[in-house]
């Protein structure tokens, strides 16, 4: 995998271990190089809108936060989660 300088490459190349692990490969190389970049053609995602369904789940789940303001921040974020498409990427 390229990295964008040669620290970066050192500093992961201490953790590929645990990287690979959490990858499921068995083994990654990190080397300084040039890194992918987005192409110029391609359209920015879509914002994502929570549905009405999204909010109600996000308001049942933060329910039992007692503090006003804490409650409906955790809401909003909750419902964006709920509301974002599955992702294919692994973490």
């Amino acid at each position: 995998m390229s990295t964008g300088d040669s620290v970066w490459a050192f500093e992961l190349a201490h953790r590929a271990p645990e990287i690979a692990e959490r990858l499921g490969v068995p083994k990654v190389r990190f080397a300084p190089g040039p890194l992918p970049t987005k192409s110029a053609d391609e359209p920015p995602p879509a914002p994502i809108r929570p549905s009405a369904e999204h909010e109600r789940a996000a308001a049942e789940i933060a329910a039992g936060i007692s503090d006003e303001n804490l409650r409906e921040s955790m809401q909003k974020a909750v419902s964006f989660s709920l509301a974002r498409p599955p992702s294919d990427r692994q973490v």
